[in-house]
């Protein structure tokens, strides 16, 4: 596989790069933007549509920019490098992938300009891990369907216009068969959310639907054969959160660094001593076979076969969650107090690294994952 990047993903790169450095180099400005009403800066929210990144990875005929899972990479790198707030990961990764995925194009504009956000309302309290253990129901009722049921972490939840919710309109509650997806206007009659910040400094909520009623124009794809497409999308999603896992790690290990330079002990830096210099060079080592497997499951994203796809992408996150678990720990035991303390950056980024590490599978259900594989 060839790992190096063109010129035009490299503009890329050195552009969000900058734009992440201007807005979130100063960790008091992220600060200021959890305090907005939806918990991220709307008007970077409109900055990010200014320069196309809202329509990176949708299909030139959609009006996007038609980037892979390369671009996303890219992009999702430079927002874990700065403790990114906006909904780039529930908005465009997860609803946009099923929206490009499932012709659904009449909202894909607005998702594009930032003025429509999604998020994707399908994990449940009895599912765990398991993406088709699903309760909520949607039946016929005359030409509408009728969607019931209660969905969980949805991230960014509160802030989205739409929802894009999976029901099950046939089959048992753990079939692959009898999914289907619904774009669903989180303010028509019947959907109520409550909100609640996350660990990470992020939001989801906890949605109901209460006889909520729609029509066959919000049905996303193929009644009954949504299970492939929720497979392909948290794929897609998942190569992205190990991007942003190694942003984040990568700064991490150099905010570490850089403390243990400047930190004194005993009429010296800490930073002096070796044993404390082997432990920095393991943070540097997990990064960078972190940033490996990123590579890989970038690479790997839109492999089409869904066996050969998941065992890579489950490999990857595994090696991932060790690293950011592994990076997370030397971090703060090597900043001591002051990096678990909200003023300072280091704690943040360890609450996003454990996010992470359990988004859509923990570390030991990606290695069944893989062990089923063999």
């Amino acid at each position: 596989m060839d790992f190096d990047l063109s010129d035009e993903q490299r503009l890329l790169q050195d552009s969000v790069g900058r734009l992440i450095d201007d807005h979130y180099g100063d960790f008091s400005h992220r600060q200021a933007y959890a305090r907005e009403p939806h918990g991220f800066s709307p008007r970077l929210w409109a900055t990010y549509a200014d320069l196309g990144l809202l329509g990176l990875p949708f299909p030139e005929d959609q009006g996007g920019s038609g980037g892979g899972p390369v671009e996303t990479m890219i992009v999702m790198e430079a927002f874990g490098r700065g403790l990114v707030l906006e909904p780039y990961l529930a908005s465009v990764i997860l609803g946009g992938g099923f929206l490009r995925a499932g012709a659904h194009g009449g909202i894909v504009p607005h998702v594009i300009d930032g003025s429509a956000r999604l998020a994707f309302a399908h994990l449940e309290r009895q599912a765990r891990y398991d993406l088709h253990d699903v309760a909520t129901t949607a039946r016929r009722d005359g030409a509408d369907w009728v969607i019931t049921g209660d969905k969980s972490v949805v991230l960014h939840g509160d802030s989205a216009t739409h929802l894009v919710v999976s029901a099950r309109t046939s089959g048992h509650r753990r079939d692959p068969a009898g999914l289907t997806l619904f774009l669903v206007d989180a303010t028509v009659e019947g959907v109520s959310r409550h909100f609640y910040p996350t660990q990470d400094g992020l939001r989801a909520a906890e949605i109901a639907f209460d006889n909520v009623r729609v029509t066959d124009a919000a049905i996303i794809g193929d009644p009954d054969t949504a299970a492939p497409l929720i497979d392909s999308v948290v794929d897609t999603a998942l190569a992205a959160l190990c991007a942003e896992a190694v942003g984040a790690m990568a700064a991490l290990q150099a905010l570490t660094v850089e403390y243990l330079k400047q930190r004194r002990q005993f009429g010296t830096s800490i930073g002096s001593f070796q044993v404390l210099q082997h432990r920095a060079v393991d943070m540097l080592v997990a990064v960078e076979q972190a940033r490996s497997m990123a590579m890989y499951a970038a690479m790997m994203a839109t492999e089409p076969d869904p066996q050969t796809r998941r065992a890579a992408i489950a490999g990857a996150k595994v090696q991932v969650n060790r690293s950011a678990r592994l990076v997370g720990q030397e971090a703060i035991q090597l900043h001591g107090g002051i990096g678990m303390t909200m003023e300072y950056k280091a704690g943040h980024y360890f609450k996003r690294l454990a996010m992470i590490e359990t988004l859509f599978g923990d570390t030991e259900h990606h290695l069944r994952t893989v062990a089923a594989s063999l």
